[in-house]
């Protein structure tokens, strides 16, 4: 089902911060206030925070009500064009109880996240509108020493933009995965050690597929499984999954399970193709194909599905820089050429 899209973001447009889980802002707020600054000053936009934001940690933990009511309130605000997340965490499926889709369908707007924020990103694709996959304020957006072009270069051309975004190229520098504590302000200004950079890798030799997207966090969306806010396997006919993992490194065997388990509800079958972000987490790089290994095994040999695209060691998820993905939006996967891209815009002008 094709999903509603948002209207685009511009110079002046004002961004809701919202904190649907852990309470980052009110634990580190140092690291949140860079975060918006670099984010305001890079995109030339206001960015103001939902009624709760920045409450501490303890108190959103106990109020999960209370995060639904931001978030709805934010979809409501007709002086609000779009919606970021703070930060993850681990709870936000708690808001599901007090969540109104017919809100969200009838007041499409810009809204971004990623990690456990792959809960709202469910909600926003059975509300049927296009949501973003992407850096959030305190990660991403407050990236040591400033943020990453690769990544400034995709919100700009995703969120900004009524073009096409067309192709998604891998990230030619370096990424990082390296943890310096935000509690000390001083390692705000230390960049993080960077990796060189080795390339996706196609496991398909031929052929183009296109498909809707969708995904997250792989774990968080095993935890939505058997709850209404996960697709069917209606919803995913002939989608493009894709999938990462978080900085609590899940090992391969994660993924193949997860894997068994769509086959299990009948989805995998249906899949046009799967895209894996680069493994999160401190996972030594050089066990990175065991990942690709555990997807391609378990899809190919234990289900006989040869045939199907799957892409890995991109830059999405919970390593830096990434790209945004738009949910609910066609993406073409041409193996031949070893091409991803996104034909139209994400966004619409009015």
């Amino acid at each position: 089902m094709k999903k509603i899209k948002p209207r685009m973001l511009r110079p002046g447009s004002h961004i809701a911060a919202i904190s649907l889980s852990w309470g980052g802002p009110g634990t580190i707020p140092y690291r949140y206030k860079v975060g918006k600054q670099q984010f305001e000053e890079a995109f030339d936009v206001i960015v103001v925070e939902t009624e709760h934001a920045l409450r501490d940690a303890d108190w959103l933990a106990r109020n999960p009500k209370a995060r639904a009511d931001d978030l709805m309130a934010a979809f409501a605000d007709e002086t609000i064009d779009g919606i970021i997340s703070t930060i993850g965490g681990e709870d936000s499926i708690r808001t599901l109880p007090y969540l109104d889709l017919d809100l969200i369908r009838n007041n499409p707007k810009v809204f971004m996240g990623y990690s456990d924020t792959t809960i709202s990103h469910a909600t926003c694709f059975k509300a049927g509108i296009v949501s973003f996959y992407g850096p959030s304020f305190m990660a991403g957006f407050a990236e040591n020493g400033g943020m990453f072009p690769y990544m400034v270069d995709s919100v700009r051309r995703t969120l900004f933009s009524s073009e096409p975004i067309d192709m998604i190229v891998p990230n030619q520098a370096r990424w990082t995965v390296e943890h310096l504590p935000w509690e000390n302000p001083e390692n705000q200004s230390m960049r993080r050690k960077l990796n060189p950079c080795t390339g996706w890798r196609f496991h398909q030799y031929e052929g183009v597929v296109e498909g809707q997207l969708f995904g997250g966090c792989v774990e968080v969306l095993d935890w939505l499984r058997g709850t209404d806010y996960f697709p069917s396997a209606a919803d995913l006919q002939g989608a493009v999954l894709f999938l990462e993992t978080s900085e609590e490194a899940p090992p391969p065997s994660f993924l193949t399970r997860f894997v068994r388990c769509l086959a299990a509800l009948g989805i995998l079958e249906g899949l046009g193709g799967i895209l894996l972000g680069r493994p999160g987490g401190g996972v030594d790089p050089d066990t990175f194909p065991a990942y690709d290994d555990a997807l391609c095994k378990t899809v190919r040999e234990e289900y006989g599905l040869n045939d199907m695209s799957i892409v890995t060691n991109m830059d999405f998820g919970h390593t830096d820089p990434m790209f945004v993905i738009p949910i609910g939006i066609k993406v073409r996967i041409d193996s031949t050429k070893q091409e991803i891209a996104i034909d139209e815009a994400a966004v619409i002008e009015n």
